[in-house]
């Protein structure tokens, strides 16, 4: 069986193949929520970012999507930026959201995360 590398943070993890551990340039957990890879290819860097939004139920703080926001422009257009996490986002059926998402939704109602994710998005 092949080997993979864990990089680890007490809430996050990263795993990566053996054979690109020596594309890995940088690797920064920026919050509890928030983290991000950074592996050199070819013509461009490839940033993967992992972001973990709070639910309702936890506490709905808007400085986590400040903090991606920031983190996501941080770096240059041209690199490849790749988001990936559990944004806890329902957008509903509004109309507003249709261009952006499309017409089938498995959410009625949306909640702040919703709203908040299509905006980054757009």
């Amino acid at each position: 069986m092949e080997k993979d590398t864990k990089i680890i943070n007490k809430e996050q993890v990263f795993f990566v193949h053996h054979r690109i551990i020596s594309a890995v340039k940088t690797v920064e957990f920026v919050s509890d929520r928030t983290s991000y890879i950074v592996l050199r290819s070819r013509w461009r860097n490839i940033i993967v970012l992992n972001v973990h939004a709070p639910s309702k139920e936890k506490s709905d703080d808007s400085r986590d999507n400040e903090g991606l926001v920031q983190v996501f422009y941080h770096f240059p257009k041209y690199h490849m930026k790749i988001l990936l996490g559990d944004f806890n986002a329902k957008l509903g059926r509004q109309d507003i959201f249709i261009p952006t998402i499309g017409n089938e939704n498995l959410h009625h109602e949306r909640n702040d995360n919703g709203f908040r994710t299509v905006n980054f998005a757009t």
